[in-house]
């Protein structure tokens, strides 16, 4: 039996700002998506028919919820192939956080099937396929730096704003992308995106935190005051800026000094339980 062994990384919201609803359903959003190294790790096996799946995180569904049995699903759909699959997920990026967890395993499933079935298919047709599931999906197949826009499927690549200190700090509560999103205030001025992207075109990290920016992060806030308090631990103890990535509630911090981030991750720890650093990729 072939096997294949996936890294699945999560991502991080640099800004995020939502411009309005559109008659779809979904919202048209204006972001600057950033790829993590906190990750994931799959391993693909291959066998005659259907679709198990396995993991060490108990929140983890193992049915038709799961986006990576969506995933085999919408490939065998397209494609015909009648293969199964059996998925191992050694999960370490927390559920429900904004940090694309489930959009990257989904990423991760589409490679991989598509070099155990042999498909030959292009990152662009995985991407078109990719966002039938999930917004963030084609994002974590480009991974890097990216521009996103449209509801983040139409990605614009950015230099690379690699190996900056981040750290991670999530309590402990699910928030579902679609609540975050129904409890959204659209009005307000628009955030300066391209402001944002000249600051990581020059390396300017002071300058990029002051302009880090997320629409959804002031209602989550409102209903889990513990986000702003994991902001302003992160600020008390060197980060330059912090922000609740994506639909939350995971805050991340941006650092330029491997002892603050160090003392900021033992101060974070004693108030929550899911700490991470990470750097950016």
């Amino acid at each position: 039996m072939k096997e294949i062994i996936m890294e699945s990384f999560g991502k991080v919201n640099l800004a995020l700002d939502v411009l309005y609803k559109r008659d779809d359903g979904y919202h048209e959003i204006n972001s600057i998506m950033q790829e993590i190294s906190l990750k994931d790790r799959l391993i693909f096996t291959d066998k005659n028919e259907g679709i198990t799946i396995e993991s060490d995180n108990e929140e983890m569904p193992l049915d038709s919820n799961n986006l990576v049995y969506k995933a085999w699903e919408k490939l065998k759909d397209i494609t015909g192939i009648k293969r199964g699959i059996h998925v191992k997920i050694e999960k370490n990026i927390p559920i429900a956080a904004g940090l694309a967890g489930g959009s990257s395993n989904a990423a991760a499933t589409f490679k991989a099937l598509n070099e155990l079935w042999d498909l030959k298919m292009s990152l662009e047709e995985l991407m078109v396929i990719g966002q039938s599931l999930g917004a963030d999906i084609p994002f974590c197949l480009l991974g890097g730096t990216a521009k996103a826009q449209g509801i983040g499927e139409l990605l614009t690549p950015l230099k690379p704003f690699k190996d900056k200190y981040i750290l991670l700090g999530n309590p402990g509560i699910g928030i579902s992308t679609a609540y975050a999103y129904s409890k959204l205030d659209l009005n307000g001025d628009r955030y300066d995106i391209d402001g944002l992207v000249a600051c990581m075109e020059k390396d300017d990290l002071h300058c990029v935190a002051k302009r880090l920016r997320n629409r959804m992060e002031e209602p989550m806030i409102k209903e889990h005051p513990i986000i702003q308090e994991i902001k302003d631990i992160m600020i008390e103890n060197g980060a330059l800026g912090a922000l609740m990535s994506g639909s939350g509630p995971t805050v991340f911090g941006l650092f330029n000094d491997e002892e603050k981030i160090k003392l900021a991750y033992k101060k974070l720890s004693e108030k929550i339980h899911k700490v991470y650093i990470c750097k950016t990729i």
